[in-house]
This record gives structure tokens, sequence and C-alpha cells, in this order.
């Protein structure tokens, strides 16, 4: 099964993501194929590498980074509510004439059109 999840809860704040995390890795240890996860709305929040939360606290965006890197999962980002929430590559940001951005490397900036390649690759979708 072919599964595609999407994000739509902050990385702090809401339960979503933190679900949609521990969701994301039951399917890959389970034998599942997970395609990618695509984080909308305020779940971009997920991709901003600026989020230090107390050291005694889940990093919740290191965890997602960490989880990609070691299955090769995409995490891709919606680039419109990226940019209305201030997450931005470096290259946009060099554009717009700040020094450096704040997306997190492991997760790419998409269209929509890229979100509805992936449900078309997919058998399930899950929104968190």
């Amino acid at each position: 099964m072919h599964y595609l999840v999407i994000v739509t809860g902050s990385v702090y704040g809401t339960e979503n993501s933190s679900t949609a995390f521990l969701f994301c890795k039951e399917v890959v240890h389970s034998g599942h194929k997970l395609h990618s996860v695509f984080f909308y709305f305020s779940g971009v929040l997920n991709a901003n590498r600026m989020v230090f939360p107390a050291i005694d606290e889940c990093n919740l965006v290191k965890s997602w980074s960490n989880f990609s890197i070691k299955f090769k999962i995409k995490l891709n980002v919606c680039i419109s509510a990226a940019s209305r929430r201030g997450v931005i590559s470096d290259e946009n940001a060099l554009r717009l004439g700040m020094p450096v951005g704040n997306l997190n490397n492991s997760f790419k900036l998409i269209g929509l059109s890229g979100l509805s390649e992936a449900i078309y690759m997919c058998d399930r979708i899950i929104q968190f």
C-alpha cells in the first residue's frame, strides 16, 4: 500500500504533527510504502529550521528531518502557504534581499501540482 500523508497542523500547539510523525514511522515499519509527506496550511511551520524547543522537549523539526534522511522520504512543503507564514528557502531569501532563509534542508518547496502527482501515485491519503 502506498501512502501520502498531509500535515496541516503547526509543529507545536496541536497534536497534528506529532501524531502524523508517529503514523509515518508506523507505516514505514509495517512494510508499507510512504510516498511522501506534504505540509500545508500551518503545517509548513514543521519545515522551519529556526524552531528550537526546550532541551528536554522533542524537536519535531529535527525528528522529521532525521526520518526523511533515514528512510529517504520526501518532505514536501506548499510554497504558497510557506511564503505566507515566513518559511522561505535560502534562494528565495537572497532574491528578496535577506541574508538567509529558514527552510530546513530536508524539506522541499513545491506547488500544488506536486501534491496532485503524489495523490495520483498513492493508494491512501491520510490528513492530520
